[in-house]
This record gives structure tokens, sequence and C-alpha cells, in this order.
């Protein structure tokens, strides 16, 4: 029997865009809320940029054996930089000529820490080579962070807040007020757009406040200069009365 070419294995791939996200839902509100900062708060940091892609609780498809027995394994969170930022039902490597994600992270919970941890962790190693892996807990805060050395992961080691850098983000990855958040190289928390919104209008509000204050600055000082003026003129007025009188005595003022 003849080998099967790449073409033909191609050929029998499913569509891909038939291929739907098949991923459970989040086990809670606090892991939905925690994906979507992690979502949004990159997406305000890349703004300007339309070469990546995010996955949130989406599937990635990259065999007909994982299709066959149905193993999806599609990450809670993934970034694939190099690529074009268009909507996607799902993740299919071969239709993205090969990509697999750049950096993942997963949201730990009861039904899901032990493969995270383990399964996970070795697929995202051994099959994908993720360069960069982390998971975190809503719950317990439980943090970890590790890039791939060859086929397996070593763990990255945190600076001195406990935060770990990425090379794929250019950010740090920590946790704040019990949420893992992107921070700066300068040490600033990367913000959600409605965040940012109300940054800029805390800063505006303190440019108005600054403003005011120097206005009313500004106008002390001129009332204060007008009142030397005043008594600088009450004393000439003072002065020159009491020359008149010393001249009517016919004694030189000088």
């Amino acid at each position: 029997m003849a080998a099967i070419t790449a073409q033909e294995l191609e050929l029998q791939m499913p569509d891909a865009r038939k291929l739907l996200s098949d991923e459970p839902e989040m086990e809670s509100s606090l892991h939905y809320m925690q994906l979507l900062l992690l979502v949004t708060s990159l997406e305000w940091a890349w703004r300007e940029r339309d070469d990546f892609f995010i996955g949130a609780n989406l599937s990635i498809y990259f065999s007909r054996q994982q299709l066959k027995h149905r193993d999806f394994r599609g990450p809670d969170f993934f970034l694939v930089k190099n690529t074009t930022r268009e909507p996607r039902n799902s993740w299919v490597v071969w239709e993205e000529d090969g990509r697999y994600p750049d950096l993942i992270i997963e949201l730990l919970s009861d039904s899901t820490a032990k493969v995270d941890r383990t399964t996970k962790r070795d697929l995202y190693a051994q099959r994908f080579h993720t360069p960069e892996y982390f998971y975190f807990s809503p719950e317990t805060l439980e943090f970890a962070g590790f890039k791939l050395d060859y086929n397996q992961y070593v763990p990255l080691i945190p600076n001195e807040q406990g935060w770990f850098w990425s090379e794929a983000l250019g950010f740090f990855l920590g946790v704040h007020n019990g949420q893992l958040r992107y921070f700066s190289v300068e040490g600033s928390v990367i913000p959600t757009p409605d965040e940012a919104a109300r940054n800029e209008i805390l800063r505006a509000n303190q440019a108005i406040a600054t403003a005011e204050y120097q206005t009313q600055r500004a106008e002390q000082e001129k009332s204060r200069a007008e009142q030397e003026a005043q008594r600088a003129e009450q004393e000439k007025l003072r002065a020159d009365r009491l020359a008149a009188k010393l001249q009517a005595l016919g004694i030189d003022p000088d």
C-alpha cells in the first residue's frame, strides 16, 4: 500500500472553518474575570499592533489523531506573535503555517490543576515547543513560570517582587491585589482600557486642580504685589508730607 503523501494527508484534514472551539466553560466568575483581565490589558498595551493573536479558552487543533480521539487541549490563554489579529473560531495549526503559541497561561482550578501541572505542561513543551508557560490560581494565588529548555520546562527565577519576566510579552507577570497582571520594565501595572480611561480622567482632574492652584497662587501674588505697591505709595506720601513740614520750619530734609 502506497504511503500517504503530505498533500493527501492535508486534503483529509477537516475544513478548518468548521473546527469550532470545544472548550468547557470557565470554572468560576473569578476565573472568567482573570481571563478577561489578561486579554483586555494586553490588547490595550498592544493596541497599535496588528501582528499577534490572543486565544482565550480556545481550542488548538494540531493533528488528525487529536481530532479522532477528541483530545482537545485548549489553553485558557495563549499568545501567538508574528501573525494576523483577525478573529478565529479556533487555532488550527496546519492552517497557520504550523505555528504554535509563543506563550501559554493556564488558570488553575480544583478540577484542572493536576493536568495543568503535568499532562498539559508536557504537551506544551514536547509537542507545541511553546517557549514560555505560566500557571496561576485565582483562588489560592499559586503562581509559577517556566521557559523551554529543549523539550522540557525549567522554572523561571522571580525578581524581588516575585514577578517573572516574559520575553514573549516584554513585560513582567506578577500577582497584584489577588490578580495576575502585566508589569512594565519600570514596574507599573499595565492597565485595562477602563483603568486607562480612569487614569486619564484622574490625570485630567489633577491637571485642572494644578492649574487652578497655580491661578490662585498667581492671584495671591498679584494681590500681595498690589498691597506692597499701596504701602510703598503711602510711605512716599508720608515722606513727602514730612519733608514739606521740615522745609516750612526752615530745615533741609536732606
